[in-house]
């Protein structure tokens, strides 16, 4: 994944930038915000690819102690059933305790009045086993399903955003050089450096705490699908810092932006989250001063923009 980020190259600058290629520079724009709503899919159906992988052990861990169960009591009802017949034969009706099918010998056993209160206690335990194995069976087949469909999800849309990166790449590549080295200058122009944030605090404890890793990441590079700590995507980046506050935050920035309660971009403070577009495909942490720190796109490492860089953020408090 990193190859393929890294292979992009600087990726477009501001609209401010006038140059005679400004329809090639619109389509490296929309190419990279494809990608990006692309890569939080990625984040989305990788995320639900590992919560599976974690179902499907647990369900494969309980489907092997209650098969261990079920085997001890097939072998109690083997000792009594070895015990009855050196009593003075076996039962006819014990002949059913071996099948496969307990509810069918405890519907027998009981009308032929041929079973004792203890055999029928240990196989009604066993009938109930057998049950619950069945149904664990059936669940860990559905997840394994689910899982399938997820793992396709992730490379379909690993594709996706590797599709999208080459085409602006070409593009790009297709500028004069002069027009391009332009292009990397300006891509390239958010800060590294501390802007005046103005003085407005962090909401809360946790969010000065994530305001200080955040800055810690400044000028790491954007690979997308990474959340650190030598790389991030948008959301990872987010997700990363809150995580050394002591945070859990969702991996997508759909997700993020429900991490909290929101508050009108006027009242924003230090620590708040803020996603960008109607689909939320882009998130960013507020430092004060209408600034920003975020992970851009691949090219653009982590760095300071203005909080209005895409218009219509929506700001949430974690």
């Amino acid at each position: 994944m990193s190859a393929a980020a890294a292979a992009l190259g600087a990726l477009p600058a501001t609209s401010a930038v006038a140059a005679p290629h400004d329809d090639t520079r619109a389509e490296v724009d929309r190419l990279y915000e494809q990608a990006e709503k692309a890569t939080e899919a990625f984040n989305e159906a990788d995320e639900k690819a590992d919560a599976l992988r974690k179902e499907v052990g647990g369900t494969q861990d309980r489907i092997a102690r209650q098969q261990e169960r079920i085997n001890s009591l097939r072998e109690t009802l083997g000792s009594l059933a070895g015990a009855q017949y050196r009593s003075g034969g076996l039962d006819p009706s014990l002949a059913l305790l071996f099948s496969d099918d307990p509810d069918d010998y405890l519907d027998k056993a009981s009308v032929l009045g041929r079973i004792s209160v203890h055999q029928a206690g240990q196989l009604k335990e066993l009938r109930t086993a057998m049950r619950e194995l069945g149904q664990e069976r059936s669940e860990a087949a559905r997840k394994l399903g689910e899982l399938d469909k997820s793992r396709k999800a992730v490379a379909s849309h690993k594709r996706t955003v590797e599709k999208k990166l080459a085409k602006a790449r070409h593009l790009l590549n297709s500028l004069p050089s002069g027009e391009r080295a332009a292009y990397d200058r300006a891509s390239r122009s958010g800060r590294f450096d501390l802007p005046d944030l103005g003085s407005a605090a962090p909401s809360s404890n946790r969010a000065a705490a994530a305001l200080a890793a955040i800055r810690s990441a400044l000028g790491k590079p954007y690979v997308w699908g990474a959340n650190g700590p030598s790389g991030f995507d948008c959301s990872g980046l987010m997700q990363w810092s809150y995580a050394q506050a002591g945070v859990s935050l969702p991996r997508t920035s759909q997700a993020q932006r429900f991490a909290g309660h929101q508050v009108p971009l006027s009242q924003a403070q230090p620590g708040d989250l803020v996603t960008y577009r109607n689909d939320a495909s882009h998130v960013a942490m507020y430092m004060g001063n209408g600034q920003v720190i975020h992970a851009p796109y691949p090219g653009a490492p982590v760095r300071y923009d203005p909080v209005d860089m895409i218009p219509g953020g929506t700001v949430t408090r974690v």
